[in-house]
């Protein structure tokens, strides 16, 4: 399938709180990435993800999903191209890959995601 869905992640104004009650309601491997503010939401099959403090100041906590594309820079360039507002350039997670934040023309955010080739799977 062209674009799946590779990752969500859910930005949080309470990690504590965010941990325990998604460790209690799925089945879920959270799993703390060293160095890094960052806890990995392992599922088995299908689709992961992140948990994080959220980096917005004042707002709601939110999940965001993760879509990936060939190449973050140009899908970044199309998306504005047909309406979206970039909220979050491209940027690289080293040594894993590159993203992006849009919004929608419709108001809704979504992130681009292009992996490292020299990284060897997809973001979650």
């Amino acid at each position: 399938m062209a674009n799946p869905f590779v990752h969500v992640e859910l930005a949080t104004n309470d990690l504590a709180r965010a941990k325990a009650f998604y460790g209690e309601l799925f089945d879920w491997q959270l799993e703390e990435i060293s160095g890094m503010d960052y806890t990995l939401i392992k599922v088995g099959e299908g689709t992961g993800g992140g948990i994080m403090k959220n980096p917005v100041p004042g707002a709601p906590s939110f999940w965001l999903a993760y879509v990936l594309v060939d190449d973050a820079a140009a899908a970044t360039d199309k998306a504005r191209a047909l309406g979206a507002t970039i909220c979050k350039g491209v940027t690289e997670v080293p040594g894993i890959g590159w993203f992006s934040v849009i919004t929608d023309p419709t108001g809704a955010t979504l992130a681009l995601w292009q992996m490292n080739p020299a990284a060897g799977k997809a973001a979650g």
